[in-house]
């Protein structure tokens, strides 16, 4: 819902990764913001209208993202997806921090409008509020925790850094943890904390993926 400049960007990005996308605005010509041809699915009304919403299919979506201009539009919307239409994963805007412990209280995950851009909303979608411990210098760093995968055990932390972009600053292990120095290699059920420059995130998916054989 909210087809601004993060709506807009966020409905492009998913599309051009394979998923299927409908996007709500309450103005018809917002729906301009979109490059020519773009062919999502386009719906004219309130997002918290539960027959705008049906009428984009959200019976059938697996996520909800709220990005208009207006926080209690979001929190209503955010509230009519998640309450009555049981969508999985529902991630509301906000432009008052203030108002996030509401979100908080309802357990759905927020993003202020001056950190945060659509490809941290990518990363809610994706990989879960449990993973995304905070963020800061103003949004440009993130704060990871993330399960270390199989195919690492044994290989060393510094095969998924990459200077002034990934760094493993702390390991989980076994209820204790400790710096990573060089040389220090992952084992099983190891748990990392990365720092991640916001523009890096594909890069740090890539480094985390398994290499095809």
């Amino acid at each position: 819902m909210g087809c601004g400049r993060v709506g807009a960007a966020l409905t492009v990005q998913l599309a051009k990764g394979g998923h299927s996308v409908a996007i709500i605005d309450k103005r018809e010509d917002a729906f301009d913001r979109l490059p020519p041809g773009f062919e999502a699915k386009q719906v004219v009304g309130l997002g918290f209208d539960r027959s705008v919403l049906h009428e984009a299919g959200i019976e059938d979506a697996w996520a909800f993202v709220a990005v208009s201009n207006g926080d209690n539009s979001n929190i209503v919307s955010a509230r009519v997806a998640r309450e009555h239409f049981h969508v999985p994963r529902v991630i509301a805007r906000i432009y008052d921090p203030r108002r996030a412990d509401i979100y908080e209280r309802l357990n759905i995950p927020t993003v202020a409008s001056v950190r945060w851009a659509a490809q941290q909303i990518q990363f809610l979608l994706f990989h879960g509020r449990e993973e995304l411990k905070e963020t800061f210098a103003g949004g440009a760093l993130l704060h990871l925790q993330l399960e270390i995968p199989d195919h690492l055990i044994g290989k060393p932390v510094a095969s998924v850094e990459a200077p002034g972009a990934i760094e493993v600053v702390g390991v989980d292990r076994g209820g204790s943890g400790f710096i990573p120095i060089e040389g220090s290699t992952f084992q099983h059920e190891d748990v990392g904390h990365f720092v991640v420059a916001r523009d890096s995130m594909d890069q740090l998916d890539i480094l985390m993926t398994p290499v095809a054989e």
